[in-house]
């Protein structure tokens, strides 16, 4: 058996919501051993993730949201690996804005998944958009946070969809109860750990953001 690694790809692309039109880049994690993995987000561009995937098996597209960056290669990197995509329902309002044919498969809170002898377990962390989850693995001692948790604090519920009270039960009762050792990967920019973001919860609860 060959050792999991977690590898990050950015790719580059736009993100658009109520009217408006951002220049983002996406974190997409691969994670998996010599012969199979899993893909977290289809952001942007199916190439560079195929890329990283190589020739090993793709067992699932896990999605943590349906926010455009995150979904728009979900088509051709399902379609290019036999890999089907998981979304969870909640989410599908945002999904069919941007897609003409569903997601492959329903998720839920507390699915599992094991790949290469370890598993990620579904957090539904709704608050950033209403069926936004994580992944966290203990065997990795990490967690993928999506835009739920960033490093400094929740992402964005200042758009449609979104609500500030429900992602911060969501940080605090689903990601900040985990090991605090646990690192966390996010959809954008730099990783973070649950021991790191703890103490600022108070901070962005008052801040409103």
């Amino acid at each position: 058996m060959t050792a999991v690694r977690c590898t990050r790809v950015v790719t580059a692309g736009t993100f658009s919501l109520d009217g408006g039109t951002w220049d983002v880049e996406n974190n997409v994690w691969v994670i998996g051993d010599d012969d199979q993995c899993v893909v977290i987000d289809a952001a942007h561009d199916a190439a560079p993730i195929l890329a990283a995937v190589g020739g090993r098996r793709v067992l699932a597209v896990l999605l943590t949201h349906a926010h455009d960056d995150h979904i728009g290669a979900a088509g051709d990197l399902c379609a290019a690996t036999n890999a089907p995509s998981y979304l969870h329902p909640d989410d599908r309002v945002l999904w069919d804005r941007v897609h003409a044919f569903p997601p492959d498969r329903d998720l839920a809170d507390g699915d599992s998944f094991e790949v290469g002898g370890i598993r990620l377990s579904t957090l539904h962390t709704p608050g950033h958009a209403p069926g936004a989850c994580c992944f966290y693995s203990e065997e990795l001692g990490a967690v993928f946070t999506g835009d739920t948790l960033f490093q400094g604090g929740p992402g964005a519920t200042g758009r449609s969809f979104s609500d500030f009270p429900t992602i911060i039960d969501s940080i605090r009762d689903k990601l900040l109860t985990l090991p605090p050792e646990t690192v966390v990967h996010t959809g954008h920019g730099q990783d973070t750990t649950v021991r790191a973001e703890l103490p600022a919860l108070d901070a962005w609860i008052a801040r409103g953001y």
